[in-house]
């Protein structure tokens, strides 16, 4: 499974890269204004910077809601670096657009999605990628983790080549259970990757190690 990290933050995109597991990046308007980059220009500038870090695929979001505005935004951002995914919302005119994309042999990720059938949409359109938001799903008493499962069985069936991308990810359960669904990619923030290293036995036993290292030193001193 590749993981991708959910960010806009530098920063944390770099730890994540520096660590040796990351596979590509996810943003979206909504995270880049949380580190404070506003206005086009900025944020144009900030997916190239994010790519420089990066050799995977990095999702750019698009903001138009028609299939014109959709088409004109996607193209621009295909055009800033060959890294760049076209992130396309769930709607009806986002479908459209993922076939004009899909004729062009740009890649995309439909994001927002929430049900099987969406995906099934997503991926007759031929979309890259497509985003369940499992993590949402939970938040409403609904079963995140069976829609993966769900979406996961329809490509087999199908031998749809749209990867299934894990989002809204909140725990390193979260990436355990979507790997175990067959998720093709799971994107998270970087507390989440970080978790997976955790286990109360892992340090018990290293500081285990470490003591019967010191004493094993000392003897020999």
């Amino acid at each position: 499974m590749k993981f991708f990290i959910d960010t806009a933050n530098l920063a944390q995109i770099k730890e994540a890269e520096d660590l040796g597991v990351l596979d590509g990046v996810t943003t979206n308007p909504s995270l880049m204004a949380k580190e404070g980059i506003t206005g086009q220009d900025n944020i144009l500038k900030h997916y190239v910077d994010i790519c420089k870090i990066v050799s995977g695929d990095v999702s750019a979001e698009v903001i138009s809601t028609d299939f014109k505005g959709i088409v004109e935004e996607g193209e621009m951002l295909a055009s800033l670096h060959p890294q760049i995914v076209i992130k396309v919302p769930m709607i009806k005119d986002g479908v459209k657009a993922l076939k004009y994309f899909s004729n062009k042999g740009l890649k995309t990720n439909c994001t927002l999605v929430f049900s099987p059938g969406q995906a099934l949409l997503a991926a007759k359109a031929g979309a890259t990628y497509v985003s369940p938001f499992l993590g949402r799903l939970d938040d409403i008493n609904q079963d995140g983790i069976l829609l993966i499962e769900q979406i996961v069985k329809i490509y087999r069936n199908y031998d749809f080549k749209t990867q299934v991308l894990a989002a809204s990810i909140r725990s390193p359960l979260h990436i355990v259970r979507c790997a175990e669904a067959g998720a093709d990619v799971a994107t998270c923030p970087l507390s989440a990757i970080l978790d997976l290293l955790k286990h109360p036995l892992t340090d018990s036993g290293l500081a285990k190690f470490l003591s019967d290292a010191k004493k094993f030193t000392t003897v020999n001193s």
